[in-house]
């Protein structure tokens, strides 16, 4: 699907984590494509500090990978057994995205490419550099999905960031913020199913439900508890 065939509302009511990808590789123009297109995100002070370390099938990157995925796997181990998902219903959607999880991490090393989101520090580290981060996270997806593939953004880099860091030579000064990873969906994006407004949006003060808050007629919500 063409950037030209997605229009800009429908990719952001339909873009969902994709945690199941096909074998397909990304072509590389696809892959340019998309990584210029999170390039174009807004940073403060229009510095422009964004850096992305793409992983495929070189060898420091397939190293990369493996220590990726053992995090990834003991991430999700703890995880299961923190939030309650080891004695759940198994046709509820708790259970259904439990085992989404379980075939992400186990396959981790088989996702077509890993993105290291990275944040060239000018100062140092605080609280506000999520701002000049994450917009390019959310524009890197929704390229992704204008072009018919999928991602996931998840954290578990953190558990191995120095191992990473001596693997693929990433400088101190910068911050690996985010870890990407993209392929073509084994199944397909949305209409994604969420909270209705009414419950999320607020006006005036906390709590208090703002009134123009209405979804669209035929909006899905979610049914997770």
């Amino acid at each position: 699907m063409s950037v030209d065939h997605l229009g800009l509302l429908e990719g952001l009511a339909s873009t969902r984590t994709v945690r199941r990808y096909t074998g397909d590789a990304i072509p590389d123009d696809d892959l340019a494509t998309i990584l210029w297109h999170a390039s174009r995100a807004p940073s403060g002070s229009n510095r422009q500090p964004v850096r992305y370390v793409v992983l495929r099938d070189g060898q420091r990157a397939r190293e990369a990978r493996a220590v990726l995925g053992g995090s990834y796997r003991a991430g999700w181990a703890a995880k299961q057994a923190a939030d309650g998902y080891v004695e759940v219903d198994p046709a509820s959607p708790k259970a259904r995205m439990a085992a989404t999880m379980q075939h992400y991490v186990d396959h981790f090393e088989a996702a077509p490419v890993v993105v290291l989101v990275c944040f060239e520090r000018y100062r140092a580290p605080n609280p506000y550099e999520g701002a000049s981060v994450y917009p390019a996270v959310q524009n890197l997806l929704l390229a992704a999905r204008a072009l018919g593939y999928g991602g996931a953004l998840t954290m578990w880099h953190l558990a191995v960031e120095d191992q990473l860091r001596g693997i693929l030579e990433i400088p101190e000064r910068v911050a690996v913020s985010a870890c990407i990873t993209l392929g073509r969906p084994q199944g397909s994006h949305g209409p994604v199913r969420r909270r209705p407004l009414g419950e999320v949006v607020f006006e005036d003060r906390w709590g208090d439900a703002a009134e123009w808050a209405v979804d669209p007629d035929g909006t899905q919500h979610t049914s997770w508890t």
